[in-house]
C-alpha cells in the first residue's frame, strides 16, 4: 500500500518538485517505490493519507458497527424520535468502541507502534505487526458462513481457511456478520416494547378511544420500564460482553 502512495505522490507532486528547485520528493518517491528508506515527506504524505481512511477503518474493522445499530434500533423501540439526539448515540457508540477495542489497541501499541518508534522495525514490519490483532479480533466475530459466501463470491481456490484470507475477504465477512448480530439483538430488544405497544393500543380500541394514538400513551411505559431495568446498563453490558 504504501508503494502505492508513493507512486501516486511521484506522479502528483510534479509542481511541488519544481517550486522546491530540486527532484528531492519525486527522488524520494521513486525510491520508495524501488524498496528503499522513506523520508520525512513521504512519510508525512502517507501519514496524511491513511487519516483520512480512518472513519472508514472506524466504520468497518471495529465493534463500532454493531453498538451504533443496536442503540439505533433502541430508539426506534422507545418511540422516542430523536431522544437521545444522534451526538448522543454517536458519543456513546465510540466511547463503548473504544472500551471493546482496548485490548487489540494495546496489542497494536505493544507490538507496532513501540518497535517502530524505537526504530527496531521498519514501516512493513510494523504494518504486518498492528494488524495481527486486529485481524484476529475480525476473524473471531466473523461467522463461517459469511466467510464461505465471500470466499465463494471471489472464486479464490487457493485458500482453505479463514487464517489464510487476505483482510479483502476478512473485513466484507465481518461487516455482514456484525450487521447480522446486531438485528439479532435489536430484534430481542424490540420485543418487550412491542408487547407494551400492542397492550395499549387493544386497551384503548376497548375503551372506544380509537383517535387517541397508542404511541402517545405507550411511550411513559416504555420510558419506565426501560429506567425500572437499568436498561442502558443492561444494554451496554451485553453489547461489551458479546464480543468476549
Amino acid at each position: 500500500m504504501t508503494r502505492i502512495i508513493a507512486s501516486i505522490a511521484a506522479l502528483m507532486l510534479p509542481e511541488l518538485v519544481l517550486a522546491q528547485g530540486g527532484p528531492s520528493v519525486l527522488g524520494t518517491a521513486a525510491d520508495a517505490v524501488q524498496g528503499q528508506s522513506y523520508t520525512l515527506s513521504i512519510q508525512i504524505l502517507v501519514l496524511m493519507t491513511l487519516l483520512t481512511l480512518l472513519p472508514a477503518l472506524l466504520l468497518s474493522t471495529t465493534a463500532f458497527i454493531r453498538i451504533i445499530i443496536v442503540l439505533s434500533i433502541l430508539r426506534q423501540a422507545l418511540g422516542t424520535a430523536q431522544t437521545p439526539p444522534n451526538q448522543v448515540l454517536l458519543g456513546v457508540a465510540l466511547l463503548l468502541t473504544y472500551f471493546v477495542m482496548s485490548p487489540v489497541f494495546e496489542a497494536v501499541h505493544v507490538d507496532a507502534v513501540e518497535p517502530y518508534t524505537a526504530g527496531e522495525i521498519s514501516v512493513a514490519a510494523a504494518f504486518d505487526a498492528g494488524i495481527q490483532p486486529l485481524r484476529t479480533f475480525m476473524i473471531e466475530q466473523t461467522r463461517s458462513s459469511d466467510f464461505a459466501l465471500f470466499l465463494d463470491i471471489s472464486r479464490r481456490s487457493d485458500i482453505d481457511s479463514v487464517d489464510e484470507a487476505p483482510m479483502a475477504l476478512i473485513i466484507p465477512s465481518f461487516i455482514v456478520s456484525e450487521l447480522k448480530t446486531a438485528f439479532q439483538i435489536g430484534f430481542l430488544m424490540f420485543i418487550p416494547f412491542l408487547v407494551i405497544d400492542l397492550v395499549v393500543s387493544s386497551v384503548l380500541m376497548s375503551m372506544g378511544m380509537m383517535m387517541l394514538s397508542p404511541m402517545l400513551i405507550s411511550l411513559p411505559f416504555k420510558i419506565m420500564l426501560f429506567v425500572l431495568v437499568d436498561g442502558w446498563a443492561l444494554l451496554l453490558g451485553t453489547l461489551a460482553g458479546s464480543f468476549y
